[in-house]
């Protein structure tokens, strides 16, 4: 099929649906979403494994019928007039995208359900869309990523596209090599992506902001973002470390246009991980002369990092040797929180590389710090106090239960 013939196709779909009036809520069959047998509805006598799968999801709820996607006359129970008229069997990839779209891109329609009307042309604009109006057979169509029949919404853990289960979904066939390899892909994403800190933070801990597949590509409009997106696309979550980016050389120079730096430059995409401190400096030389001027930027923000890190685990040491004391630690962990709250501003900070910002907020940092160290200090030289005050006291019991002993065993 040519693309000249597969557009007026897929644009009829959209224009269908402004077109026709969406069907009378008392048209509708409302016993297909319940599991009483329904004897006069025939596409149920030959099709009860289908009819059990699709009152689970959410089209069966609202009572959508086998006829409003398939076609055909539900009326009569002989297979040949039932698939007479319009009758789709099973649907091509180009076919389910019209009769997807003849609601889903109908405002008037999704608009009682909260639910976008732009998938469609969203679709179009993806590389998977653009696949699919050429014929590709390998581009995915909505069924592919939606159960057609068991549809059920991204909040439902059953669901391909639950936050959990996206990355595995879009895996199908980005972790297929036959299917990748005429468009030059790797199959490695998936992997990368489980290890990533996104990755971890989505599989070990159940944070669902943390951004999956759709988070940077899309879901409808899946595109890869172009090197001079990257920035702005990381940027719509990572907002002060963007701000801070953009405001340092880095972002001076991808203005100027002499060179476009996005965050892959320094953390990979979808392996994305954290930069160690104690690796900034090194990270820097991939791009820069080692002991040019811009590496030695790169090292002192390392060290700046480094000794703010430090600061921080002594700050935590000295917390615990309280504990330890029985000392009461609310004033301590009250200051470590402020302490926690400017380091956590180095990690952004450090991305505009100001140095006059950086060290101050390490100062901030070790001033804490230390105020916290100098308390545990105080208590531990108080603990030794006491102790030594014990040793009379300990030598004095000693020495009369010796004078009892002897007294006794003269007795």
């Amino acid at each position: 099929m040519t693309t000249a013939l597969v557009r007026p196709i897929l644009v009829a779909a959209v224009l269908a649906t402004t077109a026709q009036p969406a069907p009378a809520q008392d048209t509708r069959h409302p016993e297909l979403s319940t599991p009483a047998s329904e004897t006069s509805y025939g596409c149920l006598v030959c099709h009860a494994d289908k009819r059990r799968a699709f009152v689970q999801g959410v089209h069966s709820e609202w009572g959508i019928r086998c006829h409003d996607c398939h076609g055909g006359n539900p009326d009569v129970l002989e297979v040949e007039p039932a698939h007479a008229g319009e009758f789709v069997g099973a649907p091509d990839k180009l076919q389910t995208v019209e009769i997807c779209s003849s609601c889903h891109a109908d405002p008037d329609q999704m608009r009682q359900y909260g639910l976008p009307a732009d998938q469609f042309a969203e679709l179009r604009t993806s590389r998977h869309g653009q696949l699919l109006e050429a014929g590709n057979q390998d581009a995915p169509t909505c069924s592919d990523c939606h159960d057609p029949h068991t549809t059920l919404p991204s909040s439902d853990a059953r669901s391909a596209t639950f936050p959990k289960n996206i990355p595995d979904t879009c895996g199908r066939c980005h972790t297929d090599a036959e299917m990748m390899e005429p468009y030059g892909l790797g199959i490695g994403q998936l992997e990368e992506f489980r290890h990533s800190s996104h990755g971890r933070a989505i599989y070990e801990e159940d944070n669902f902001a943390s951004p999956s597949c759709i988070g940077c590509h899309g879901s409808h409009a899946a595109l890869p973002p172009d090197v001079g997106e990257i920035t702005n696309v990381c940027g719509r979550c990572h907002i002060d470390v963007r701000r801070a980016l953009v405001s340092g050389p880095h972002g001076e120079t991808t203005e100027t246009g002499i060179v476009v730096l996005g965050c892959t430059t320094c953390h990979t995409n979808h392996g994305t991980e954290r930069v160690d401190s104690e690796a900034i400096a090194e990270t820097c030389t991939n791009c820069h002369a080692e002991g040019d001027a811009a590496a030695q930027v790169g090292e002192e923000v390392e060290e700046g990092v480094v000794r703010a890190e430090r600061e921080m685990e002594s700050a935590r040491e000295a917390i615990s040797e309280l504990v330890l004391a029985g000392r009461q630690t609310s004033d301590a962990r009250f200051r470590y929180r402020n302490a926690l709250t400017e380091f956590r501003q180095i990690a952004k900070v450090h991305h505009s590389l100001d140095a006059e910002r950086l060290t101050d907020l390490e100062l901030r940092v070790s001033s804490i710090a230390n105020g916290i160290e100098a308390t545990a200090e105080v208590a531990a030289e108080e603990r030794w106090e006491h102790r030594l005050l014990l040793i009379p006291l300990w030598f004095f019991a000693l020495s009369i239960a010796v004078l009892a002993h002897f007294r006794l065993r003269r007795a």
